[in-house]
């Protein structure tokens, strides 16, 4: 095969040439088509669920996370269980104690879901845009995992102070090395840089697995619901059956996932140092066994069951309010 250029000269017609749109053109006109179906009411729906569980249910998740890097070292305090937990916390720093880090939870849970539903519509949309056929799960499933992974580019930042801050351990406020979350933000940056404000990031992907899955149980289980019921798939239900519907989907993306969330936490956690994803599943494999990656599972669950509950109901039923007094 001839390795010498063609020199033959071919008359192109412009019309044709510029027929072809530039790889930059053909992104940025996909980008514009997705953000054709942002819907603010999705913003707001998924923002107002995501406040009202977290400020309703942030204790749980305080335990959780002390549990998740419970791994030994003298210098956390050491509890024999949930309950026994939330009373030493309230007993040394009294209701305060128990929702240490809620500003920077409030702050990620309610963008975090009102960042993700905005998303994930948008990108259904776009992806359903002229089809008369329904989302297939794996179609589902993609949608949430992009979603997903934008949402935690722009929230992880806060995710990481909302840990530093739970995993402050003294009673005594002057002896705290963090006062506040944008305390928190300003000196981790300034200590450790973006890559501070980054840690976790990489387990935080994998978690987003956690997500795409429960929105994927969580759509087939409504659609599969309402065609039992003969009624459209879109179909509205009631509160009590889109509860249903979360905490199955919830349990069901929790106990697949969970090891994920102890990597991150304990990357996060400010009192031990670690090289890495790699080194923190050898180290807790070493040490604790299969069983060190599913510390705090107990307590997750009886959050983030609730927590999706609310989220899910509060997200539906705000979203049909505002798209009804559109």
């Amino acid at each position: 095969m001839s390795s010498a250029p063609n020199h033959d000269v071919v008359n192109v017609p412009k019309t044709e040439l510029s027929a072809k749109p530039s790889p930059v053109l053909s992104i940025t006109g996909h980008a514009q088509k997705i953000f054709g179906h942002v819907r603010i009411e999705n913003l707001v729906a998924g923002l107002s669920g995501g406040v009202v569980s977290t400020l309703a249910l942030h204790p749980l998740d305080l335990v959780k996370i002390r549990f998740a890097v419970s791994d030994g070292l003298d210098l956390r305090p050491k509890y024999s269980g949930m309950i026994h937990c939330m009373k030493s916390v309230w007993k040394q720093e009294g209701m305060r104690g128990l929702y240490q880090g809620v500003t920077p939870n409030i702050w990620g849970a309610g963008a975090s879901w009102g960042l993700y539903f905005l998303f994930y519509n948008a990108i259904k949309g776009y992806i359903k845009e002229g089809r008369q056929t329904e989302l297939s799960a794996t179609e589902h499933l993609v949608s949430a995992a992009q979603a997903g992974i934008l949402t935690l580019t722009l929230t992880n930042p806060i995710w990481v102070t909302k840990t530093r801050l739970v995993l402050q351990y003294s009673a005594d406020c002057s002896s705290k090395q963090y006062k506040g979350m944008f305390d928190a933000l300003a000196k981790i940056y300034r200590h450790e840089g973006v890559p501070g404000l980054y840690r976790g990031f990489v387990p935080g992907l994998f978690g987003t697995s956690h997500g795409a899955l429960q929105f994927m149980a969580y759509e087939e289980l409504k659609r599969d619901y309402n065609r039992y019921k003969n009624e459209p798939s879109d179909t509205k239900l009631n509160s009590l059956e889109y509860i249903t519907m979360a905490a199955l989907s919830k349990i069901f993306a929790v106990a697949t996932t969970y090891p994920y969330q102890v990597v991150r936490a304990r990357l996060q956690d400010q009192h031990n140092s670690y090289n890495g994803v790699l080194d923190v599943i050898s180290r807790t494999w070493r040490n604790e066994g299969a069983a060190g990656f599913y510390k705090g599972i107990i307590p997750n669950i009886i959050r983030v069951t609730p927590a999706c509950c609310i989220t899910f109901v509060v997200y539906e039923n705000v979203s049909a309010f505002l798209l009804r007094h559109n």
